[in-house]
């Protein structure tokens, strides 16, 4: 199943778009994979210029495959992050934060990722990692970065909180290879670069390819060369409200985070950055949030 990507605004700061697959209307999550973003290539001065804002039951996971982010966060941290480097923040009971590009970052291209914590681990207190050596694993014609999980006896440091999988893989030109999968695990594909098929179905650039659990392996082939990030997870069991940079378990729970951020509660300390701004809640729908799982092709 492709997934198709939808184009949203990053903030009226800096008027970049990127393309979202997830949540979808048909996939809401892929393991605990929440939310995928893919931003760029682009030359666009402050490209990425996202103002201080909050996130609570939730891990951040920022990837470049070019250009430079200075990111800050209310937990103190200040660290810039380079392609093939991986910024995991765990949002937990809650964290607020700041990414905008250096002046180093002449073409900008990355993908903002999410994983819902689970509900034992979602009150945890806000943390921080940043990871410079991953493992790089080349298989045939596969060249791989293992940024989260573990991949052909390779395991990532990257701190965790469910069993998933994270990975970007450049496929070289002219080339079919066979990736072996965990049955238990759904999978997404998400094409970043150059011309893929999966299992004979060509891949559009930005789009996501959903793979259901049950599947041992999958074909890739490109003509041209290919990158893509590879994700993949058990599926994730329990039903969540999702709001704007929130997930919770109940609308009460939801209504409360944006109080606490709107009224700049002790929740989300206060920190300095070179923006010098804050992005408010926007307004809750006019019907009550209920949550919900994830849907999945078949399911009733």
């Amino acid at each position: 199943m492709i997934l198709s990507p939808r184009a949203v605004k990053l903030t009226t700061r800096s008027g970049t778009e990127i393309s979202r697959t997830l949540p979808h209307r048909d996939i809401r999550t892929i393991g605990a994979w929440c939310f995928v973003d893919h931003f760029g290539p682009t030359t666009q001065e402050d490209a990425m210029s996202v103002a201080a804002h909050p996130h609570v039951g939730l891990q951040t996971v920022s990837w470049l495959f070019e250009g430079e982010v200075e990111h800050r966060d209310s937990v103190g941290s200040v660290q810039v992050i380079h392609p093939g480097e991986l910024n995991l923040m765990t949002a937990g009971v809650g964290v607020a934060h700041s990414e905008l590009s250096t002046s180093n970052a002449r073409l900008m291209h990355g993908v903002q990722l999410w994983t819902v914590l689970p509900d034992v681990a979602r009150n945890v207190a806000p943390l921080f990692d940043h990871y410079r050596d991953l493992p790089a694993i080349s298989s045939g014609a596969l060249h791989m970065k293992l940024f989260v999980g573990e991949l052909m006896g390779y395991q990532s440091p990257a701190r965790t909180f469910s069993e998933l999988l994270g990975v970007e893989v450049s496929l070289a030109p002219e080339s079919t290879e066979t990736i072996d999968l965990r049955i238990e695990y759904e999978y997404g594909i998400l094409l970043v670069e150059g011309d893929l098929s999966v299992n004979g179905e060509a891949l559009p650039v930005k789009s996501l390819f959903y793979i259901a659990p049950g599947q041992e392996s999958l074909e890739i082939r490109s003509r041209s060369g290919a990158k893509f990030v590879l994700l993949g997870g058990v599926p994730f069991p329990e039903e969540i409200i999702m709001w704007w940079n929130f997930i919770g378990r109940t609308h009460e729970e939801i209504v409360q985070m944006r109080e606490d951020w709107n009224s700049e509660n002790e929740r989300f300390p206060y920190f300095a950055d070179n923006i010098h701004g804050r992005i408010p809640a926007p307004e809750l729908p006019n019907l009550r949030l209920s949550p919900r799982g994830s849907q999945r092709p078949g399911a009733i």
